[in-house]
């Protein structure tokens, strides 16, 4: 298999720009395929790596500096993300105060299709009481909103092409969330896709490299704008129960799976969920139909993996950020200690791992998109979906 390393700081090895297309590799030009790599310049966007990767349909912008988080994307012409009122993205993470504005700064830096939030936290920010080294009082630290992964550049990067066909395209990326006293976990992860196809999977694995048990939560912030939100558009998943975040997300049940048009100042809402899925590994999806029906985006992922489920409604103006998060999670976005108090998160012993994985599709057709909706139907025949009317134990603080 054929192998480029772009980073690796142990080898000091650095590449400033980067071009791989078949006809490099002696492999079939048709479809037409990539993998590019710049670093940006100017704003706040200065010195961020961005990686792009193109299967002839499909194209991702990779952002090393960011996590390996997902940028912005296209799908035979259509947009992927949204637009996010940072006009300068991708914002290095050097301009990115995670405590600013009691722990929201992490928001400066947000416009991705993608964000891990995580590793060693995610959600709400909250403060939490830590010991010094040597048994000392207690000193209080403010833990911001969702985790410090998406703000860590990768200590390595390197793309992978399989000789034989189809010829899937790996992008792999390695960052660490470590630091003295506290978490020292390392996330490797994998982005592949084949030439031509409307998929890309995302493979995270994360290591606890300490000597000392730890635990990890980790949420995926899948983010999309229009065309596939708008007046009209959809969301839809085999529901097992789900609850309101909190009074404000409780105001919007009677329409929580449809989407309204723009509309300035909109106050979030957000659902927590469970979701009915098949198999020993509860495979399960989620679907957001775009208006008229035509395109739609699909996640899959595995309960057994991502038992926790969260829709962020965010539309508000077109020029304030209009956008729906799809979220599958190991745990719902409330502050660590609630989760832990409930068991959600991720024990990782000296050593351990855990590995997580979803799976974007594109759909353009309506035959398509149809077949997964009835795939949902089917998961959904399991059971009538419980639709709390306010929010509820265990999902949230009632």
């Amino acid at each position: 298999m054929p192998s480029f390393t772009l980073t690796d700081l142990a080898g000091d090895t650095w590449a400033d720009a980067f071009d791989l297309s078949p006809a490099a590799l002696g492999l079939p030009g048709d479809p037409a395929w990539s993998v590019t790599k710049r670093t940006l310049r100017g704003g706040r966007r200065d010195g961020v790596d961005l990686i792009r990767l193109d299967n002839g349909a499909l194209s991702l912008a990779i952002v090393p500096t960011r996590g390996m988080g997902l940028w912005r994307g296209k799908y035979r012409g259509s947009d992927l993300g949204w637009a996010s009122p940072v006009l300068d993205g991708p914002v290095n993470p050097a301009f990115v105060n995670l405590a600013d504005r009691g722990g929201l700064g992490w928001l400066d830096g947000f416009d991705e299709l993608l964000v891990r939030c995580g590793l060693d936290s995610n959600g709400a920010p909250y403060e939490v009481a830590i010991p010094g080294p040597d048994g000392s009082t207690a000193r209080h630290h403010l833990v911001g909103l969702h985790g410090r992964v998406a703000n860590i550049p990768a200590h390595h990067v390197s793309v992978h092409v399989d000789e034989k066909a189809p010829h899937a395209i790996t992008v792999e990326g390695r960052v660490a969330e470590s630091t003295l006293f506290l978490a020292q976990v390392e996330m490797t992860t994998r982005i592949t896709t084949v030439p031509g196809s409307n998929r890309l999977t995302v493979r995270d694995e994360v290591v606890n490299r300490s000597d000392s048990p730890g635990a990890i939560q980790l949420l995926y912030h899948w983010n999309f704008g229009p065309p596939y939100l708008g007046e009209g558009a959809e969301f839809s998943a085999p529901i097992e129960a789900l609850a309101p975040r909190d009074p404000r997300a409780a105001e919007g049940l009677g329409h929580w799976q449809t989407y309204g048009p723009p509309q300035a100042g909109f106050s979030e809402q957000a659902y927590l969920a469970r979701l009915r899925g098949e198999g020993p590994d509860g495979r399960t999806l989620a679907l957001l139909k775009g208006p008229g029906g035509d395109r739609a985006v699909v996640l899959r992922f595995k309960r057994s993996q991502l038992p926790c489920f969260t829709l962020w409604k965010n539309t508000r103006g077109l020029r304030e950020g209009y956008v729906t998060g799809l979220e599958p999670a190991t745990n719902y976005p409330n502050p660590k200690p609630f989760e832990e108090a409930r068991g959600r998160v991720v024990p990782l012993p000296p050593g351990g791992s855990f590995v997580a994985e979803t799976t974007l599709e594109v759909l353009d057709q309506h035959e398509a998109i149809a077949a997964v909706e009835a795939e949902i139907a089917a998961l959904q025949a399991q059971g009538s979906p419980t639709i709390h009317p306010a929010p509820v134990e265990p999902f949230t603080p009632a």
